[in-house]
């Protein structure tokens, strides 16, 4: 499809396809959507939140985010939650608080320097007269150090701590951040979300959107997408994210882009990704931001001390990969979609962008599972797998 074509299936109105499956183009003023994340809220209804803007990097992307009422066949208006002229607003999460509060929490950097990112947190509210509704509060920046970024939510620990998966673009003086640098670590709160501490992850050069999931009630294992385009890599706490054993790789290729896991209910891992890594192309690209067109004489980081990144390797396809040994290995693989996956320009309106990258996933009490997934860097793509999905035909 070009980018005309795609934006013309903007409308949010859920379709059924030939293979049984629900499908939606959201519906967004913006024309380049990327980062989607998944929201269920009590009542059944769905949220989904993203950034969207003209480029990555650009002062005008801001976050959105659109409702599915519970039961309902359309995804409601787009609405912008954030709005700093100044920074690009990036990677939402969505996180239901024990106190009841609908808490948002995002990213903000001045163009492309990821190095000099704050995290923003900001409660949300839902319209008592429209479901569909939704309205942000003014927000504030979390004393976290700048450079730390997240993409997954918080996770509550047994003592009431908050943990928040974060990774750090570590700065380098007088050069370009391009990911060379990149660890993860979690911001910890013990009081509900005023203030925060951090703990950095030994050893994990590399490790990036830490997606944490519970095991049994002590031990949790956590998942990382790779600067160096290599593996998924995990690693395993064994007393509720106090401490974390040195990241090692699985079996699962990655290709330097955003993974997202979950738990399912019979103890397996689901994870959603891009299982193609850099030496199945050649296709390279400088960095994440080298398209911006905006005065930086600066070198890119040397990656003497860190990792080389590895940018441009194509973004496709979708695929639900599913764990029997708390995410050691995925020997089933369940692919949602496929495509060339071309990566090389962010640019939303010329159609050189291919990608369908970014996945965020849920499972739904009865089964079913909603993926949602950026479409060429145009639009977020939304699909409802019915209850039985791990059983089908490419999944066994």
């Amino acid at each position: 499809m070009t980018p005309d074509d795609i934006a013309r299936r903007m409308t949010g109105a859920l379709t059924a396809t030939h293979e049984g499956r629900i499908e939606a183009f959201l519906p967004s003023p913006m024309i380049q959507n990327h980062a989607s994340f998944l929201h269920r809220r009590a009542d059944g209804s769905l949220i989904c939140a993203w950034f969207g803007g003209s480029l990555e990097g650009k002062s005008d992307i801001s976050i959105y985010a659109s409702v599915l009422p519970k039961g309902a066949s359309t995804w409601g208006p787009p609405q912008r939650l954030s709005s700093d002229p100044d920074h690009s607003e990036q990677n939402p999460v969505l996180f239901q608080a024990p106190d009841g509060r609908l808490l948002l929490i995002h990213t903000s950097q001045p163009s492309g320097n990821q190095d000099e990112c704050r995290i923003r947190m900001t409660e949300i509210a839902m319209d008592a007269a429209d479901s569909t509704r939704l309205t942000a509060a003014e927000g504030r920046y979390l004393d976290l150090p700048r450079g730390s970024f997240v993409r997954a939510p918080v996770v509550v620990r047994a003592d009431g701590a908050w943990l928040l998966p974060i990774f750090r673009c570590i700065p380098r003086p007088g050069q370009k951040w391009n990911g060379s640098h990149d660890t993860a670590a979690i911001g910890i709160s013990r009081d509900a979300g005023e203030t925060w501490s951090l703990d950095e992850l030994p050893n994990s050069i590399g490790c990036v959107h830490m997606s944490p999931v519970p095991l049994d009630a002590t031990r949790t294992a956590a998942f990382f997408r790779r600067r160096q385009a290599d593996f998924v890599y995990r690693t395993e706490s064994m007393d509720q994210g106090l401490t974390w054993t040195i990241p090692a790789p699985t079996d699962l290729p990655n290709n330097n882009s955003s993974i997202a896991a979950i738990s399912l209910d019979d103890g397996r891992i689901a994870i959603i990704c891009n299982p193609v890594n850099a030496a199945a192309s050649p296709d390279r690209r400088t960095s994440l931001y080298d398209e911006l067109g905006e005065q930086d004489d600066r070198p890119e980081a040397d990656p003497t001390g860190g990792c080389a990144p590895v940018w441009g390797v194509p973004r496709a396809p979708v695929t639900v990969c599913i764990s029997s040994d708390g995410g050691l290995t995925f020997p089933q693989r369940i692919q949602i979609e496929n495509g060339p996956g071309t990566c090389l320009s962010n640019d939303s309106t010329d159609g050189r962008n291919k990608e369908m990258s970014y996945p965020w996933l849920l499972a739904d009490q009865d089964g079913s599972l909603h993926i949602a997934y950026t479409y060429h860097r145009r639009a977020i793509k939304y699909v409802r797998l019915a209850p039985g999905w791990d059983r089908t035909e490419n999944g066994e």
